[in-house]
């Protein structure tokens, strides 16, 4: 199994970005940017779009572009990935490089975060040195006017030579200073003199050695100054983009090799290594950024909320950390599980009303029985099913999970299993992705593009499905409520226990997860973990609605479009496997006989074993396919009284061991379709998915036979 850039997914940064004009006269504007500074909600406001806006570091991986039409000018503009630098050592730093460097652009807006901007200047200091048209939006103003920072935007702009405004996003009237500076900038209204970057007297003059010989097609290009860096800096992964930008080896120039070998022989003789040279490029621009820092910034009060540290004292103490991270897991759960059952009811009795209404339909036109019965009572059915049991769980967890995001929650959960995911020799970016796997694993595995290094992406992409998502927990709180709650009064408490319950078996998924992890990282993906920029973000309060039409649009009816796709062909096959009989017995009765003494051994049934596989395509289709066999229907049956669905499930030989092997196989078994076709897409690889397929199901044939076989040996020994 080869480990690639191609096989994980690393090549998305090298894929061409196509500047999509509406007309010739549109000008393309680059949006830069540290995470968490609101560029993508400068981005939505301009737009009108719903770029994903999230409270961490590495959200976005690629570039979105949206339009804007000023008074004066048009533009496309192109959201790029939030960074820290452009010094390239991710998949985000290489993008937003990139487009800076080689696309065709008018001007390129870095935003920076008002209430940190020493941090923000690395980046904006940077894009200056490659690109001469730089405005810089300095957001959040209002955020440090609160936290009593006040910014010499005057001072700012004269220092920097570029121009400096200052915005608060989420209030759209405050960037028409913005949009102003912006058309006179692409309309050559403003008169550039960026800030020039000093080095130290020996790296000066070994740049300009190798500027003078820098060809001029080149320079009209590229800035030489900043190029020539580069050259001696022999940053290889640049030269080779810049070598497929220009058309040419630049290093053929025998003129310019010598020159930068004379360049890297000073750089020598006064014991500067080219290792070195990046260092010292970070230093003199950091020392520039601090400078400017404190002759533009005054800090009236504590440079950090203190409100913000109370918080993280208990959010992130080793003490509290991690109890409070368990006790929010336990309340997002109890408030999906109990908010859930009432809409989900009302929209299964719509949708099986507009069942029986096309079966009406049908019958009137004369369809033929046989196709009637295929579409309305097999993929119809499966469909209402998939969507009434699927839709408001999600419609509640994934708000849930924004709310957090937005609060600025989701950093600290990761800061908190670093250590953790350290000792298992991955990455802590690890954490948001398996917190995104609780909505949907497939939206997981696409989270995992925010990990930087290819090995550990792909860690986080194998043990993604380690963690439940909120299709399989139906079935897990059914079978807790019938067999370890109990079903005579169902209430706040019994609600609460099945949270807890639920909570307990998230645990044990999370536990498995660093098991596995770690494995693999001492076997077939072996490797030292890599380090990365985790920024703790202030605290902010979330925009509800915004927050609440994003999470139904952007990640719900996403997912449920993904789930639907995938349901309908698979409804027509149960239908057919149920109704097709062979000697008097249907498909899925004779394939149930035939997985029955394995599944016994795993403390299941042949039923059980057959409901796991039909549920492929969606897992909420699991419970139903049981019913149905049990009841020897040919069609999915839904049992409104959980009393009636327990004492069925008694009746063919369930007890607490078929329970607790039923909730451990839902844990753990083979990813949904949709995820494995997510995974394929991501990885490129046929090997690395089946893997992924194999892994989590070997764990769980694993778990459930030493279970069963514990427990029943247990039994007979209390018996004798």
């Amino acid at each position: 199994m080869g480990l690639t850039n191609a096989s994980v997914g690393k090549n998305i940064s090298n894929e061409k970005l196509i500047i999509k004009r509406k007309n010739p006269n549109d000008k393309v504007v680059a949006l830069a940017g540290n995470p968490n500074v609101g560029k993508s909600t400068v981005f939505n406001a301009l737009t009108g779009l719903n770029q994903h806006t999230g409270n961490w570091p590495g959200k976005t991986v690629a570039n979105a572009q949206g339009y804007y039409e000023s008074k004066k000018n048009s533009y496309v503009l192109v959201d790029i990935p939030g960074t820290y630098s452009l010094m390239a050592h991710s998949v985000e730093e290489e993008i937003a490089r990139n487009f800076i460097c080689f696309e065709e652009k008018d001007a390129v807006i870095v935003v920076c975060d008002a209430t940190c901007l020493e941090r923000n200047l690395n980046l904006v200091l940077q894009t200056i040195e490659i690109y001469k048209k730089v405005i810089v939006c300095v957001n959040l103003i209002d955020e440090a006017k609160r936290k009593s920072i006040k910014i010499n935007i005057q001072n700012l702009k004269k220092l920097l030579g570029v121009p400096v405004v200052c915005s608060n996003a989420q209030n759209k009237k405050s960037l028409e200073s913005l949009i102003n500076t912006l058309d006179e900038t692409v309309n050559n209204s403003i008169e550039f003199s960026p800030i020039q970057i000093k080095y130290c007297y020996e790296l000066e003059t070994a740049i300009g050695i190798v500027e003078e010989k820098i060809p001029n097609n080149i320079k009209d290009k590229l800035n030489s100054r900043w190029l020539s860096l580069k050259l001696i800096e022999n940053d290889k992964s640049l030269i080779d983009e810049i070598n497929c930008y220009i058309g040419f080896d630049i290093l053929s120039s025998k003129e310019l090799k010598n020159a930068i070998d004379n360049a890297r022989e000073i750089l020598l003789k006064h014991d500067i290594r080219i290792n070195e040279i990046s260092d010292l490029i970070v230093s003199s621009t950091m020392t520039i950024a601090e400078d400017i820092s404190k002759k533009c910034v005054t800090y009236e009060k504590d440079e950090y909320s203190q409100s913000d540290r109370k918080i993280d004292k208990i959010l992130t103490s080793r003490l509290t950390g991690y109890p409070v991270m368990i006790l929010l897991l336990a309340l997002v759960f109890y408030i999906t599980i109990s908010g859930a059952n009432y809409p989900s009811k009302l929209l299964s009795d719509f949708l099986f009303s507009i069942q029986d209404k096309l079966m009406e339909f049908l019958i009137y036109i004369n369809f033929p029985k046989f196709l009637r019965d295929i579409i309305v009572l097999g993929m119809y059915r499966v469909l209402a099913w998939v969507v009434s049991v699927m839709l408001p769980p999600m419609a509640i967890f994934f708000p849930l999970f924004t709310l957090l995001e937005d609060l600025g929650y989701l950093p600290r959960i990761a800061y908190n299993l670093d250590k953790t995911f350290k000792k298992c020799c991955a990455c802590g970016k690890q954490a948001l992705t398996m917190c995104m796997g609780f909505g949907c694993n497939a939206a997981g595995i696409i989270g995992c593009r925010i990990i930087d290094s290819p090995r550990e992406r792909l860690l986080a992409i194998l043990t993604n499905n380690f963690v439940p998502c909120n299709g399989r927990f139906p079935a897990m709180i059914s079978i807790i409520t019938m067999f370890f709650i109990g079903t005579t009064n169902l209430n706040f408490i019994t609600t609460l226990y099945s949270a807890f319950f639920l909570t307990l078996i998230i645990l044990l998924g999370i536990s498995t997860t660093f098991l596995i992890t770690k494995i693999l990282s001492c076997t077939i993906l072996k490797g030292v973990p890599s380090s990365f920029t985790l920024e703790l973000p202030p605290y902010r309060k979330p925009q509800i609605g915004k927050l609440i039409v994003r999470s139904v649009f952007d990640r719900t009816l996403f997912v449920l479009l993904r789930a639907i796709s995938v349901a309908a062909p698979a409804g027509i096959i149960i239908y057919l496997s149920a109704n097709v009989h062979i000697n008097d017995i249907s498909i899925l009765n004779h394939c149930a006989l035939f997985l029955d003494p394995f599944a016994r051994f795993l403390g299941l049934d042949g039923i059980i074993l057959i409901a796991f596989i039909l549920g492929f395509p969606a897992n909420e289709i699991v419970i139903p396919i049981i019913i149905m066999a049990y009841m020897a229907k040919g069609t999915l049956i839904e049992l409104t009284d959980i009393n009636e669905i327990k004492n069925l499930f008694i009746a063919n030989g369930w007890n607490f061991i078929t329970a607790t092997c039923t909730i451990l196989f839902s844990l753990f078994h083979w990813p949904c379709s949709t995820t494995v076709i997510t995974i394929k897409k991501e990885t490129g690889s046929i090997k690395w998915t089946l893997l992924s397929i194999i892994l989590p199901t070997l764990i769980g044939f694993l778990t459930c036979a030493i279970f069963a076989n514990v427990a029943k040996f247990i039994i007979f020994l209390a018996n004798i």
